[in-house]
């Protein structure tokens, strides 16, 4: 009994107690550094392998909008107008449209997204649209405000969800009393390299900045366009265009027809036009501020008589370029962003893109030299 009294009960150490297990603090402290560095490791990885998935998911958005446009042409002989505006010439005409007389937009103002939507199987959304009357219509309030994914990037930063027209001011624009909510767009259609949004356009003669020449001195020249957009706009699409194949005399491969346009920096739509509406810049630049109602769905690369930098010069703004206009292409993908192409290719502009290569990919007519290499 008495040896048995001094015998150690299994697992009890010297006075008594147990020994202890699990980590020190330095073990502790080390294991969590080990993890710290594995993660700062792995993460940039995880989201280079998110980016790559949404860069794909970009891709096929514009591809199924190549394929729209292909299925169109293929219908109808001809590509879908930039969007659509009635004659505002005539008193008459412009009581009955509420048209905007500054930049001569008026009813019914669908757009080429919005002409697009049965090539896109968006039969449901196509068969509630009427194209002869405008897209302000109260009738149409629950169809102009949906969210398509096709026209969607899923690397945009910017809001998804749809927006309310502004003013030239900022406030909410109201067109026979009534505010317009309109479904969102990432993806905005090419109206070459003039900006000629309004009733006068100053031009550049189109070949200043691209023709390579130091001594270019081309003079700026007033045309007036009395509505008609296709005097000055070289690209595939603007107010009321009508292009065939036969007219991008450059190449369907080497021209421009859809880009990017992220909503982080500004407003656009699939919808189409609305008379009175300015889109505004969520960016601040020295250089950007409202434009016209034109650039909900379409922009421009420059070099364009109505825009110039702080030493007089034509600006040409590829992807992602610092002027931020609401009427450059953007894009939230890093190092550049997506186009779409005459012929149905997609490729990846870099930001770093040669600006004459870009303008002369942005023209459908102009048989400049220079070439993009895709």
């Amino acid at each position: 009994m008495k040896e048995l009294a001094h015998a150690k009960s299994p697992g009890v150490g010297r006075g008594g107690l147990a020994p202890r297990c699990g980590f020190t603090l330095i073990e502790l402290l080390v294991v969590i550094a080990i993890v710290s560095v594995l993660v700062a490791l792995l993460l940039p990885a995880v989201q280079s392998a998110r980016e790559a998935a949404r860069r794909v998911s970009c891709r096929n958005n514009l591809k199924q909008i190549g394929l729209a446009f292909a299925g169109y042409e293929e219908t109808f002989g001809r590509y879908p107008a930039g969007y659509l505006s009635q004659s505002v010439h005539s008193p008459s005409q412009a009581a009955a449209t509420t048209p905007d007389t500054t930049f001569w937009n008026a009813a019914p103002g669908w757009g080429w997204g919005a002409t697009l939507l049965p090539h896109l199987e968006q039969s449901g959304v196509t068969g509630s649209i009427d194209r002869e009357r405008p897209i302000w219509d109260p009738e149409f309030a629950s169809v102009i405000d949906q969210t398509l994914p096709v026209f969607l990037c899923p690397t945009s930063h910017g809001k998804r969800d749809p927006f309310v027209v502004q003013d030239e001011l900022g406030a909410p624009l109201r067109v026979d009393g009534r505010t317009v909510t309109l479904g969102r767009s990432h993806y905005v259609a090419n109206h070459g390299q003039e900006s000629c949004w309004g009733e006068e356009c100053g031009q550049a003669g189109m070949a200043h900045p691209v023709c390579g020449r130091a001594d270019c001195k081309t003079p700026f020249r007033t045309i007036d366009v009395h509505g008609d957009a296709s005097r000055v706009a070289d690209g595939p699409f603007y107010r009321n265009s009508s292009v065939a194949v036969v007219d991008v005399t450059d190449g369907l491969t080497n021209t421009i027809f859809v880009g990017e346009h992220s909503s982080s920096l500004s407003d656009k739509t699939w919808v189409g036009v609305v008379p009175g509406a300015f889109t505004h810049p969520l960016i601040e630049s020295p250089e950007n501020g409202p434009d016209a109602a034109a650039t909900l769905l379409l922009v421009h690369s420059g070099p364009s008589g109505g825009e110039l930098d702080i030493n007089g010069q034509p600006i040409i703004h590829p992807v992602n370029f610092p002027t931020l206009h609401v009427g450059q292409m953007m894009s939230d993908h890093p190092g550049g962003g997506h186009v779409l192409l005459g012929d149905g290719a997609v490729r990846f502009i870099a930001e770093l893109v040669d600006l004459r290569a870009f303008a002369s990919a942005s023209s459908m007519n102009e048989s400049e030299r220079f070439e993009v290499i895709w």
